[in-house]
């Protein structure tokens, strides 16, 4: 596979390798029958104080008993789709859209999409995961195109996610198309005010609605 890692977005260089957990979800069709939190959105909780995930919304693009690996939706970078393909790609029209910190685990570059045609894993209905540099370059290339590009990863251990989730450092929420594609801005507070609203009901009758539910 021809993977696309961008240095000069993590700041770091990046290993040509990949964790073995990326790779045996890039490689192996075998899943657990359990359904465990795949395709599902991590809040974070405002106890959880590590800077790496203060008030973070992560996508888990993959979750079994080995553990658990996603992105964090919420971190736009200073480059951009445009600026980094004008430097390792041919140019391409409209490229403004931010490349997103994924998390603090070195990676290629990874997208998640809308498009079923250049699909290379599905991780929930009608969200499609892209990592070869080929299917990258077609898919910033559409009109109209539907996809975030992420630069690394957030990944737990086996085990260590369940702890964090026991602790309360999680809240976990389903994933919409909105939450995924339609911009990072204030996107913790829109969540935690969405969960606290689903959870209360009539929340248009309540004066004070607070942004992060753990807190009620």
């Amino acid at each position: 596979m021809n993977y696309f890692a961008l240095e000069s977005v993590c700041g770091n260089n990046v290993r040509e390798d990949i964790s073995s957990m990326f790779r045996i979800f890039l490689l192996t069709e075998k899943r657990s029958a359990m359904n465990y939190l795949k395709g599902q959105l991590l809040l974070a909780s405002a106890h959880l104080t590590d800077p790496n995930f203060s008030q973070t919304v992560i996508f888990l693009i993959e979750h079994d008993e080995n553990g658990a690996f996603g992105v964090v939706l919420n971190r736009p970078s200073n480059r951009t789709v445009g600026e980094i393909w004008d430097e390792q790609m041919e140019p391409i029209f409209g490229g403004e859209q931010a490349i997103n910190l994924g998390g603090p685990v070195l990676g290629p570059i990874l997208a998640l999409h809308g498009e079923m045609s250049l699909a290379e894993a599905e991780i929930s209905p009608g969200i499609f995961l892209a990592v070869q540099r080929d299917t990258l370059d077609q898919l910033v290339r559409l009109p109209g195109r539907t996809v975030r590009l992420f630069s690394g990863y957030a990944g737990w251990g086996q085990g260590q996610l369940e702890n964090e989730l026991e602790e309360g450092g999680w809240i976990t929420t389903a994933a919409t198309e909105a939450y995924l594609f339609e911009g990072t801005k204030d996107l913790w507070h829109q969540i935690g005010r969405d969960i606290t609203q689903n959870v209360l009901g009539g929340a248009e009758k309540i004066k004070h609605v607070p942004d992060d539910p753990s807190v009620n």
